[in-house]
């Protein structure tokens, strides 16, 4: 189905990004793969080009766009390419918006020209070892002394959390009978006494994104690094929700296609009993069946991008888009890595890798299990 979303400027765009990651992150992206995570001079590079502050002010040195389509853009090109950069997607999709929403004029002068040039990298700080999705059941505290507060208190699988250089912390400030009061954002900083950071976990997939525990021992947060209103956090958490789940579902959904593709053109040059693995009918169902359930999906996140830049995509549709693309994603590339055979099980291969960085989809940013409490609360259930 043709798609009516993008303009001309957005694929103007997408020719820049396509050129970009096949002389900038394509060649490295094995070394990456060892080293745990990109250099930060990728993200300069892209600062220069650009991408981190696509949507910051123009005053603060960014681009000025509010919509989110060009985000969407560098997604679908990302995945295409068979590559992604670790804390990229978190810092500008999931970390800015608080930023842009709830900084002080003084905040944003003294914070967003280091995030749209890429010498500034940011994280959030949200999941502990004894709370997941359950935000109102953050146990990090930070106690107001003065003109400071005293945070103690450790969080664990924090995306970027070897590169950050500004972290934004859920921390409790407070005690009121609604559990989901009395949280606050701090923004803690490189280099305050008190806080550490963990070694780099060995996960599954993702190895280029650094994904680390993170320790508060005493750290004094000046009150001017305070984002919004105390007590806020969990509104503010929550309003930005939509989009953090938007943009797991958009690359869910990429990845499966460029695994549609990746495989559509393995299974024609590949033989087997002298013939190519695309002339069974076997091979040619299972991709038949993997792009059609791959088009309901585009023709899904299409919707929910339109929707979104017109400030109307709800929770629970995001919730449905994440649960659709991500259980999607998991369905099609592990079809897909099957029509590899044994060249399918090798780490070497981008279909081991589409595999393997698939699985976190239906966990983070909400799991698949916590999302169908949304949807069924919003069913009356």
């Amino acid at each position: 189905m043709r798609r009516t979303l993008y303009g001309e400027d957005h694929e103007a765009f997408r020719r820049t990004a396509r050129d970009f990651l096949a002389k900038e992150v394509v060649p490295h992206f094995a070394d990456w793969e060892k080293a745990g995570m990109p250099p930060r001079e990728i993200f300069r590079a892209l600062g220069d080009l650009g991408v981190m502050g696509l949507r910051i002010p123009e005053e603060y040195g960014g681009g000025g766009e509010p919509s989110f389509l060009y985000p969407a853009v560098w997604i679908e090109e990302t995945a295409a390419a068979h590559v992604h950069l670790g804390g990229f997607n978190v810092h500008t999709n999931v970390v800015l918006p608080y930023f842009l929403g709830y900084a002080d004029a003084e905040q944003r002068k003294r914070w967003l020209p280091g995030m749209a040039s890429g010498e500034t990298l940011a994280a959030i700080a949200m999941t502990e070892p004894g709370t997941g999705s359950d935000l109102a059941g953050i146990a990090t505290t930070a106690e107001r002394v003065g003109d400071h507060y005293v945070l103690n208190g450790s969080k664990t699988f924090i995306t970027g959390g070897i590169n950050a250089d500004v972290v934004v912390v859920v921390a409790r400030t407070g005690r009121t009978e609604d559990r989901r009061g009395g949280l606050t954002l701090l923004v803690v900083e490189r280099g305050m006494a008190g806080f550490t950071r963990g070694t780099p976990f060995d996960k599954i997939g993702l190895k280029v994104q650094d994904t680390t525990d993170l320790f508060f021992d005493g750290v004094e947060v000046p009150v001017a690094n305070r984002l919004g209103e105390e007590g806020a956090a969990f509104r503010y958490l929550t309003g930005n929700l939509p989009q953090e789940r938007l943009h797991i579902a958009a690359t869910a959904l990429a990845t499966a296609e460029a695994a549609v593709a990746l495989t559509a053109d393995y299974v024609t040059g590949r033989k087997v009993f002298g013939k190519p693995v695309s002339s069974f009918q076997n091979t040619r169902f299972e991709l038949a069946a993997c792009a059609t359930e791959a088009a309901a999906g585009r023709a899904l996140v299409d919707q929910a991008l339109v929707s979104h830049d017109a400030g109307e995509l709800t929770g629970v549709d995001a919730a449905k888009l994440k649960i659709f693309c991500t259980e999607l994603q998991g369905r099609v590339v592990d079809r897909c890595l099957q029509l590899f055979g044994g060249y399918g099980y090798i780490t070497e291969s981008p279909i081991a890798r589409m595999y393997a960085d698939a699985r976190v989809s239906r966990i983070y940013g909400g799991s698949t299990e916590v999302l169908k409490t949304i949807v069924a609360k919003s069913l009356g259930l």
